[in-house]
């Protein structure tokens, strides 16, 4: 009996996150066109694709900052560059597993009111040129949402950067430090490409 409600509970729990994650990319699509500068037309979205919600991929990191790093130049697709600094460095476990990111901050975007709190976290991982873009992905983060030396990390919000679909855009390149060796099946798949 009790087995029975813990798995109903669970399902439950999984089910309301599920449709968390729908509501986030419903938000996602719809702000390719609010912007002038997207790559992505009403008609392109119909070609965006997902992993299905698995809230295993939504992990909580410990946040060990990194106050002393120094600005430095990322390089992006289009050969141009951008600078960041390292913000903190996040440790994680997946499937049983030690996992490193490092968290950055854009000093151009810190220099904006609305974007003073926003930092950034760009990752390859084993999926990318198979199921997902080979220029890896992102996910956005905020000050705020760095608590007690934790933040949680969800990859079901792991998106494409604008080069995924166009030419044409400065995406910066992903640090080698962010180079994780394995699959992350969570967020967003390759464009144009059901798979």
């Amino acid at each position: 009996m009790l087995f029975a409600l813990f798995a109903s509970l669970s399902g439950f729990s999984q089910s309301n996150y599920s449709r968390q994650i729908a509501a986030h990319r419903e938000e996602y699509k719809a702000e390719f066109l609010k912007s002038a500068k997207s790559p992505l037309k009403k008609e392109d979205l119909k070609n965006l694709h997902f992993f299905e919600p698995d809230s295993n991929y939504r992990v909580e990191a410990a946040v060990q900052r990194t106050p002393a790093a120094e600005p430095f130049e990322l390089p992006t697709y289009d050969g141009q560059k951008k600078t960041y600094v390292s913000y903190a460095v996040l440790t994680f476990q997946l499937n049983g597993k030690p996992h490193q990111l490092t968290l950055y901050r854009s000093l151009q975007l810190a220099r904006l009111p609305q974007y003073r709190d926003y930092l950034f976290l760009p990752f390859k991982d084993a999926t990318n040129g198979h199921e997902t873009y080979g220029g890896g992905r992102y996910l956005d983060l905020r000050l705020g949402d760095l608590k007690d030396g934790k933040v949680q990390i969800d990859f079901n919000k792991a998106y494409n950067p604008y080069c995924a679909y166009s030419d044409g855009y400065a995406c910066p390149i992903p640090p080698r430090e962010n180079h994780l060796t394995v699959e992350m099946k969570a967020g967003e798949k390759n464009y144009g490409k059901a798979n």
